[in-house]
């Protein structure tokens, strides 16, 4: 049984069709589903979860796909939060099928995809997007193009090749690769599966925000700082925490919800400064954190308004405070962090400095891809047990 009850544009809340392929509203912004929350309520309750296994799936009544054989399975789990200081928690979604959150939401886009009977997906990615669409495509029987930068991390673009999609790097950044996927939509006829250019990629991110609360026993923490390119995930967990509180789950206490970029890409901070709805595209975007260097957001005006009605921010942090940071947790807590995650032990380190942050404060910070996906420093050290006094820098 399906409890969706439509689709409403993001901006003017017109209602479309639930139940067919649709890409952005009316007005050129993203579609968000909604579902009779009243129902769901009455047919299901949080101590069912109980009896279920992990992964995005468990939730099955707060997504939209309606047919168990559609629902696309790789694994899934729900993933640890791992305490790395008295308050401080990482969820680190490193551990989902291939590396990275990016599995919660296109999971159920694809799953979508196939419950609709789409046959050829396209999207552009900095990675780690396009290794999860390159799996589910597969597991479902549908054909994937990838686009993604020329220095995108090679690892994510073999990646992606030794998973059956046809991938391409392009000269340009990843908006660069979303024109390209924009422009043969009419030409090839492939599904733009570009962030939040659909509805269903959000659903499967706002499990996340579910996975939270539960893990939580339904009381939200004080703060989420939260890696943000496109920013799917954060916008929906604040989708997510508005339905739990609609069917009585959690009180209406919200975290205070804080966008984290790279002061080398960083156009939702500078719009949350100036006071801004939308966000203007960041002219030559470049940080080491991949993942977040998304020159321009469909959904920037979600991103702030999740921001502000929380009593949260958008801030940035260095990429030398990024790397300074994936060293030390790395060091002192054994946890491989992605950049991006390390972003926001970077922001939470400048935000206790300044006391915006206490010790006191719950703050859930969020891995969003393993570490190992990345480069890391090189270790060239050889041994050789015959030297002279080979074993003597071990006893100092």
């Amino acid at each position: 049984m399906s409890f969706v009850s439509h689709l409403e544009c993001s901006l003017t809340g017109e209602r479309y069709p639930s139940g067919t392929v649709q890409t952005l509203s009316k007005a050129g912004k993203p579609l968000l589903v909604r579902y009779h929350l009243d129902q769901i309520a009455d047919a299901f309750a949080k101590e069912d979860l109980q009896t279920r296994t992990g992964g995005v799936w468990r939730y099955a009544e707060l997504l939209p796909v309606l047919h168990p054989h559609n629902r696309l399975d790789l694994g899934e789990l729900v993933t640890p939060l791992v305490r790395i200081r008295e308050n401080l928690l990482v969820k680190d979604e490193g551990r989902l099928p291939t590396g990275s959150f990016k599995a919660r939401g296109l999971s159920v886009a694809v799953s979508m995809a196939k419950e609709l009977g789409l046959t050829h997906l396209a999207m552009p990615t900095n990675g780690n997007a396009g290794a999860a669409l390159a799996a589910y495509a597969m597991r479902a029987g549908i054909r994937a193009t990838v686009f993604c930068p020329i220095d995108t991390p090679e690892v994510n673009v073999r990646e992606i090749a030794m998973q059956g999609a046809d991938v391409y790097r392009v000269d340009g950044l990843i908006n660069d690769c979303g024109k390209i996927v924009h422009a043969g939509i009419d030409t090839v006829g492939w599904f733009d599966l570009s962030t939040l250019k659909e509805p269903y990629r959000i659903e499967g991110k706002k499990t996340m925000g579910f996975e939270l609360a539960e893990q939580l026993e339904w009381t939200l923490p004080d703060a989420i700082l939260y890696p943000t390119g496109g920013g799917t995930g954060l916008i929906g967990m604040w989708k997510a925490f508005a339905e739990l509180e609609a069917m009585g789950w959690i009180s209406d206490k919200r975290p205070r919800m804080y966008a984290v970029q790279a002061e080398g890409c960083a156009p939702i901070v500078r719009a949350y400064d100036a006071g801004d709805e939308f966000a203007e595209p960041w002219e030559n975007a470049e940080t080491v954190a991949a993942g977040i260097r998304v020159p321009a957001a469909i959904g920037d005006f979600l991103i702030l308004r999740a921001v502000r009605e929380s009593g949260g921010r958008a801030l940035a942090v260095s990429d030398e405070a990024i790397l300074a940071c994936q060293r030390e947790i790395a060091r002192s807590d054994g946890l491989l962090l992605c950049p991006e995650g390390a972003a926001t032990y970077a922001a939470y380190e400048k935000m206790t400095s300044t006391g915006e942050l206490t010790p006191d404060d719950q703050v859930v910070l969020f891995n969003c891809a393993t570490g190992l996906k990345y480069p890391m420093p090189a270790a060239p050290q050889t041994f050789d047990p015959n030297a002279p006094n080979a074993f003597e820098p071990f006893l100092s």
